[in-house]
C-alpha cells in the first residue's frame, strides 16, 4: 500500500503536464521507484501511446554499448533490427502518439539514459520521461527533482501501517515519532524497522537505533537486493562513489552540519596524517555528492550555505571513518577548528576584535546553527580527557550561551571541564573559572558567581589577562550589589576600572559603567545612576554592542520607573527589545517585557501589562531561570489583584516565594517588600485566616500550574475568581493555618511600625516589653524578608504600607 506523499504526487502531475523530463532524485530508501509509479498509473489516462516501466538496476554499468536503449525496446515489446541502434527504432515506434516512459534507476548509466533521452526527445514530440536517480542525468530539458523524506505524520503513519501488517495488535505509543524522527523520514528505513514489531516493541526499536544497520537488516525477501537492508542501500549508493568522493563523505561523518569553509579546514588532505582527496577540491566533491543525493543542502545561514548527512547515511559514513583509521585525526582536526573559531568569536562578540552589530547577530545566528557540532566535539574532549581544549572551549561560548539563555547544559558542561582542568595553566583555569562566574550571574545563582569569580581572580593575574581579570571583579560587583555589600562592591569596581583601561578593554569599561549604575540604585542615588547608566549606553553603542547597551536601557528604564516618569521608562524598557530580538536573548528580553508590563500596569492599562508579562514569563519558562519564572509570578499576582482576583493574586504571590526561595540563595532585592505591599490591603479585605490559607495553597502549587493560571487570565485558573476552592470566611480557615512564612508576621509588622516611629531596639523592646536581642533579631528577619539593608529603609516602607488597623 503506498502511504502519502499525496501532495507530492500532485506536484509531479503537474510538472509532467508542462515539462518533458523529471528526474525524481533521492538517496537509496527515500521511495523514488514508489512515487514514481504512483505518478506514472495517476497518468494513464494522459498518456494514449501507454506508460512504460523500464527498471535498470539490475543492467551492467559495464555492459555493451546501447544497453539501456534495448532494456527500454524490451519493455515496450519492440523488436530490434540488425545494424540499427535501439534509439532509432524505439523512435520510429513511438512516433508522434503520448508516451510516457518511466526511467527506474539510472544512477550507473547516466551518460547512456541522457543519451537515449536526448534522441527520443528530438524525434517523439508527445513523450514524457519519468527517470528516477540517485543523480541527475544532466541533459538539456531535464528537471530535477528532490525527493523530500517523509512529513513527520506521514512517516508515523507508514510505520504504523507497516506493524500492523506484521502485528495486527501493534498499539501506538510516543515511541512511534522517536522512530520516525530517528530515520530522517525515510520509508526504507521506516518499514525495516517496523518489521522488527514481530519481536520488539517500539521502545526497544527506538532504544536500539544507535545500532540501525544491524537491527535494520531483514528486509523484504522479494524486494531487490539492494532494498533489504538498509546497509545494502547505503552500500549500492557508496560503491558508485569515486575514490576521493568515497574518502570526503566518510569525513563529513564527523560533521552535524557544515559549511564549505569547515570542509576545507577539517577534510583537507595534509601528509602524512590524511591522504585520498589526490589534489581534488573539496566543493567538486561536495558538489558531486550533493547531485548523488548522498550529501544534503540544509539552509543558509549568516550567508553561507550549510549542507547536512542525513542520519543513516552519517552512521554509515563514520563506521567507514573508523575502518579507514582516519576517525581520531579526522574529529581532533573538527575539535580544533571549531575551538580556533569559538576563541575568535569571543573576541568579536565582547569588542576585543571590532565589528559591526549586523556582524555580531550573524555570529548569534551561526552557533544555532553550530550547537550540535558544538557538543559533538565537547564530547570527543570529554572522551579523550582533553580537558583544557574543553575548557578553552566553554569559556569562548559562554557570551552565546548566556545570551540565549542556555545555561542550565552548559553550566554541568563547564564544571565536568573544570574539575578535569583543575592543573590547567593559569592562562586556561582563570578565564574559565571568569566564565563560569558569568554563567551563574546569568542563572542569577549570585552566590556560586561570587565563589567562581574569587577564584578566578589569582590565575587570571597570574596569566597577565587583564580582561578577564576586569570580567572577574565586574562580576564579583554584581554579587556583592544582590547581597547589600555596597563598599565592597565599590571597591571590586575601582579596581575594575583600574585594569580595563588599555585597548580592546571597551566592553569592560562600559560594563563596569553599568553595574556602577545598578549600585546607585540600591543606593537610591537615582540622579547618579542615570548618568553611569548613560555613559554605559554610550560606550556600549559606540563599540557596536547592543546587546551590552540593553543592559543600560532596562537600567535607564528602572530609574525612569522609580522617579515615576513612566513615558520615560517605556521609552527605555522599548528600545531595548529590537536588539534583543535580533539576537534571541530570552533572559534580558524577559526582562526588558517585564518592565513595560510593570509600566503598563501603573498606568491601568492591564490589558497591555497581561500581554507584556505574559511573553516575559513564557520566555522565562523558556530559558529555564528560576528567579525569573518567580519574578514573573509575583508581578502576575500584582495584575490579578488590579484585576480584581485577590484570591488568585494571594495563590500567585504564594508560589512565586516559594519558588523564589528553591531558586536563588540570595534574595531579589525590594523583593519580599513587594509581596508585602501586595498582601497586606487583601488582609484587610479578606482576613488573615483566609490570606494565610491562600498563601499556604499557593506555596504547594507547582511551577507549571502556576505559570498555567498566570497565562489563563483573570478568574480562569484553579481556585480564581471569586468561586474558588479556598475558605470565604475567617471562620472557614482549617485549624492551624500559618501566616505566609515568609512574609511578615504580625509581631514583625508590629516591629517594623515602630522603627517608622524612630524607636531604637530598646526602646521597642520596652513598649512591647520583650527583649533588646529578640527585638534585633525580629529587625534581621525583617530586613531579609522585605531585601533591604538598612532601618530607613523598613521604616519608609512601613509609613506607606502598614495598615491603620494594625497601627492603632
Amino acid at each position: 500500500m503506498f502511504v502519502g506523499r499525496d501532495r507530492d504526487v500532485a506536484d509531479l502531475r503537474d510538472l509532467l503536464g508542462s515539462l518533458r523530463v523529471v528526474t525524481l532524485c533521492g538517496p537509496g530508501g527515500i521511495g523514488k521507484t514508489r512515487l514514481a509509479v504512483r505518478v506514472a498509473r495517476s497518468l494513464r489516462a494522459d498518456h494514449p501511446g501507454g506508460t512504460w516501466f523500464v527498471d535498470l538496476s539490475d543492467a551492467p554499468a559495464d555492459g555493451p554499448p546501447g544497453t539501456v536503449g534495448r532494456r527500454v525496446a524490451a519493455a515496450l515489446e519492440i523488436a530490434e533490427e540488425d545494424h540499427r541502434a535501439p534509439a532509432g527504432v524505439i523512435a520510429d515506434t513511438i512516433g508522434t502518439r503520448g508516451v510516457l516512459l518511466v526511467l527506474d534507476n539510472c544512477e550507473h548509466l547516466v551518460d547512456d539514459c541522457a543519451a537515449l533521452a536526448g534522441v527520443l526527445l528530438n524525434r517523439c514530440p508527445g513523450l514524457r520521461i519519468l527517470a528516477t536517480s540517485r543523480e541527475p542525468l544532466r541533459m538539456a530539458a531535464e528537471t530535477v527533482w528532490r525527493v523530500p523524506p517523509l512529513e513527520p505524520a506521514e512517516a508515523e503513519r507508514l510505520f504504523v501501517e507497516r506493524a500492523r501488517a506484521v502485528r495486527p495488535d501493534f498499539t501506538v505509543t510516543g515511541a512511534v515519532a522517536a522512530v520516525s524522527r530517528a530515520l530522517d523520514g525515510v520509508p526504507l528505513a521506516l518499514e525495516l524497522a517496523a518489521a522488527r514489531v514481530r519481536v520488539l516493541s517500539a521502545e526497544q526499536i527506538a532504544d536500539r537505533l544507535t545500532d540501525r544497520f544491524r537491527l535494520l537488516s531483514a528486509g523484504d525477501r522479494t524486494a531487490p537486493p539492494r532494498q533489504r537492508t538498509l546497509r545494502a542501500a547505503i552500500d549500492w549508493s557508496y560503491e558508485l562513489l569515486g575514490d576521493a568522493e568515497r574518502v570526503l563523505l566518510r569525513r563529513l561523518s564527523v560533521f552535524a552540519g557544515w559549511t564549505l569553509t569547515r570542509v576545507e579546514q577539517v577534510c583537507r588532505d595534509d601528509p602524512p596524517a590524511l591522504t585520498g582527496l589526490d589534489g581534488h577540491d573539496p566543493l567538486d566533491l561536495l558538489t558531486a555528492l550533493s547531485d548523488k543525493s548522498l550529501a544534503v543542502v540544509a539552509d543558509e545561514v549568516a550567508g553561507e550555505t550549510r549542507f547536512r548527512l542525513p542520519d543513516s547515511i552519517r552512521q554509515y559514513a563514520a563506521e567507514r571513518l573508523v575502518a579507514a583509521g582516519e576517525d581520531a585525526e579526522v574529529r581532533t582536526r573538527h575539535r580544533d577548528a571549531v575551538l580556533e573559531d569559538a576563541e575568535r568569536h569571543a573576541e568579536i562578540a565582547l569588542a576585543e576584535i571590532p565589528a559591526t552589530w549586523d556582524e555580531r547577530v550573524a555570529l548569534f545566528q551561526r552557533y544555532d546553527a553550530e550547537m550540535e557540532n558544538v557538543r559533538a566535539v565537547l564530547s570527543w574532549s570529554l572522551d579523550r580527557h582533553e580537558y583544557e581544549e574543553g575548557l578553552r572551549l566553554c569559556t569562548a561560548l559562554r557570551t552565546f550561551w548566556i545570551v540565549r539563555g542556555r545555561l542550565g547544559e552548559w553550566i554541568e558542561m563547564t564544571d565536568r571541564f573544570l574539575v578535569g582542568a583543575l592543573d590547567a595553566p593559569a592562562f586556561v583555569h582563570g578565564p574559565g573559572l571568569a566564565g563560569r562566574a558569568q554563567l551563574a550571574i546569568g542563572a542569577r545563582d549570585y552566590r556560586t558567581a561570587a565563589e567562581f569569580a574569587g577564584r578566578a581572580l589569582e590565575p587570571c593575574r597570574k596569566a597577565g589577562d587583564d580582561f578577564m581579570t576586569a570580567v572577574a571583579l565586574n562580576t564579583l560587583a554584581e554579587a556583592d550589589i544582590v547581597a547589600g555589600r555596597f563598599a565592597e562592591a565599590t571597591v571590586r569596581l575601582d579596581e575594575a576600572d583600574a585594569v580595563s583601561r588599555g585597548e580592546r578593554q571597551e566592553w569592560n569599561r562600559a560594563y563596569g559603567r553599568i553595574v556602577r549604575g545598578r549600585l546607585r540604585i540600591r543606593q537610591g542615588r537615582l540622579r547618579d545612576a542615570r548618568d553611569l547608566l548613560e555613559q554605559g549606553l554610550a560606550g556600549m553603542r559606540e563599540i557596536g554592542q547592543l546587546w551590552g547597551a540593553a543592559h543600560a536601557l532596562i537600567g535607564l528604564g528602572r530609574v525612569a520607573t522609580l522617579r515615576g516618569d513612566l513615558a520615560a521608562a517605556g521609552s527605555c524598557y522599548g528600545a531595548a527589545l529590537p536588539a534583543l530580538v535580533a539576537v534571541g536573548a530570552r533572559p534580558e528580553r524577559a526582562r526588558a517585557l517585564a518592565g513595560l508590563g510593570r509600566v503598563a500596569l501603573a498606568r491601568g492599562d492591564t490589558g497591555a501589562a497581561r500581554a507584556a508579562l505574559g511573553e516575559s514569563l513564557e520566555l522565562s519558562r523558556s530559558a529555564g531561570i528560576r528567579p525569573d519564572v518567580a519574578r514573573s509570578l509575583i508581578a502576575f499576582a500584582e495584575l490579578s489583584a488590579r484585576e480584581g482576583d485577590e484570591r488568585g493574586a494571594v495563590l500567585l504571590a504564594g508560589a512565586g516565594a516559594a519558588l523564589q526561595e528553591a531558586a536563588a540563595p540570595d534574595p531579589r532585592p525590594g523583593g519580599g517588600a513587594r509581596v508585602e505591599g501586595l498582601l497586606e490591603p487583601i488582609r484587610r479585605r479578606l482576613g488573615e485566616p483566609v490570606v494565610a490559607q491562600l498563601w499556604g495553597q499557593g506555596r504547594v502549587t507547582t511551577p507549571e500550574d502556576a505559570i498555567a493560571r498566570a497565562l489563563a487570565g483573570p478568574g480562569d485558573g484553579p481556585g480564581g475568581g471569586s468561586g474558588g476552592v479556598v475558605p470565604d470566611a475567617p471562620g472557614d480557615a482549617p485549624a492551624g493555618a500559618a501566616t505566609p512564612a515568609s512574609t511578615l508576621t504580625a509581631r514583625e509588622r508590629e516591629i517594623a511600625r515602630l522603627v517608622a516611629r524612630g524607636l531604637s531596639n530598646r526602646g521597642i523592646a520596652g513598649e512591647l516589653v520583650i527583649s533588646p536581642a529578640t527585638v534585633a533579631r525580629h529587625v534581621t528577619n525583617i530586613l531579609g524578608k522585605l531585601g533591604f539593608t538598612s532601618r530607613a529603609q523598613v521604616a519608609a516602607w512601613a509609613v506607606d504600607h502598614i495598615s491603620e488597623e494594625t497601627r492603632s
